[in-house]
């Protein structure tokens, strides 16, 4: 417990982990108690100098929960778009003291208290809006942080293209690895085009028995920096109908891949004392997932994977991290044999997952796919795996049922 705290508390100043307490607490304790055990007849709000209560009072406080909990997740992440917000609403809440306690004490002690109520918060408001390099503070390039070469797999379309296309924008040369040759060369030559970045594209199936240890062995000549595991595909339906080489295939480039690459390349990156590994999961790993289960299973094998080596490799000078997106705008579907549904920009998940590299040993993409994630948690697994395969079942063929 105390190393977790170290390495969360060490992210932001004291003064903001007080803050980040502070916001937890009202979110997590106080205002709840203010909502649901307060006596309706007690209950007073608030906002810009203006006092509520009874029922307005309790919706007021409805806005004061979501503000305590947005800064609670904003503090503990360092999200940038806490500046200017945080700033500002310390100024309503420093406007507000100021314009309460003239109105409730009244008279001339009314305001000579006003200063006095109102100046922490109107420091405080200043010390956050100052504090703008804290949240928007602007990542070291990859290239600076760890190295020249990254080596990406699944690169012929999808997370992975797009993961090589934002690799090298920040000046790293990249090694381009999938089974489909000529749309490596394609990607290739745009990367070298645009960037001015040296390539290497090695076509190999990952699929086959010996297929990452061949990827290895064509570049032990490069100091490879960046590992991508992103190769991976998933197969909807019933257990019985799927096709058991698919199956056997998934296990291998969904699993075995990644572990073999990553031992074959994680020794060199410790003699360098530097290096980044991340891993393409799913939120598909975090949940029961009938007519996808097999998928599903290599996703939370690949999710125990990063998290183990994020812990593993603490303070070595390497990060991991595992990418979880839900469902994004690629191949996947059509690969998978589903229907099409609505997903993610691939450039916005690639961003999120080199924003956080270094900072955390998972992300979930996106809020909606981060509450579906942990239902898990909250709910009977029973039900969390019923409800999915209903989900499921309507994107599945109805022979594939």
């Amino acid at each position: 417990m105390s190393i977790w705290l170290r390495e969360v508390l060490s992210r932001r100043p004291r003064w903001m982990n007080g803050l980040l307490v502070f916001c937890g607490f009202m979110a997590c304790f106080y205002v709840p108690w203010d909502l649901f055990v307060k006596p309706l007849a007690r209950d007073q709000e608030v906002w810009f100098g203006v006092t509520f209560t009874g029922w307005e009072a309790k919706a007021a406080a409805l806005a004061h929960w979501a503000v305590y909990a947005a800064g609670a997740y904003g503090f503990l992440r360092m999200r940038s778009w806490m500046w200017p917000w945080a700033a500002l609403y310390a100024a309503e809440v420093a406007f507000s003291m100021f314009v309460w306690s003239a109105l409730h004490l009244g008279g001339w002690r009314g305001w000579l208290v006003a200063p006095l109520a109102c100046a922490p918060f109107a420091a405080l408001a200043l010390l956050l809006w100052h504090s703008r390099d804290h949240f928007g503070r602007r990542r070291r390039p990859l290239r600076a942080r760890y190295g020249d070469w990254a080596l990406v797999t699944g690169a012929s379309a999808g997370l992975g293209a797009e993961f090589a296309r934002a690799i090298a924008a920040e000046g790293l040369s990249c090694v381009l690895t999938a089974r489909r040759e000529d749309r490596l060369r394609e990607l290739a030559a745009e990367l070298e085009k645009s960037h001015q970045v040296g390539t290497r594209v090695v076509a190999v199936d990952l699929a086959a028995p010996d297929g990452a240890d061949r990827l290895a062995e064509a570049v032990s000549d490069l100091p490879i920096a960046l590992l991508v595991n992103n190769a991976g595909f998933g197969s909807a339906g019933r257990f019985e109908k799927l096709d058991l080489e698919r199956l056997r295939a998934m296990v291998q480039v969904n699993c075995m891949a990644p572990v073999v690459l990553t031992r074959r390349l994680l020794p060199a990156m410790r003699e360098r004392g530097k290096g980044a590994i991340l891993i393409t999961g799913s939120v598909a790993g975090r949940q029961p997932l009938p007519l996808h289960g097999v998928y599903a299973a290599t996703k939370a094998f690949d999710q125990f994977l990063g998290e183990s080596l994020w812990g593993e490799l603490r303070g070595s000078g390497i990060d991991v991290l595992v990418l979880e997106p839900g469902p994004t705008a690629t191949e996947f579907f059509a690969a998978a044999g589903e229907t099409r549904v609505a997903g993610e920009p691939p450039r916005g998940v690639v961003e999120l997952a080199l924003d956080s590299l270094g900072h955390q040993p998972s992300v979930v993409s996106g809020w909606l796919n981060y509450l579906r994630a942990n239902l898990a948690r909250v709910f009977p697994r029973s039900l969390t795996a019923l409800v999915a395969e209903r989900v499921v079942r309507e994107n599945t063929p109805a022979a594939m049922r």
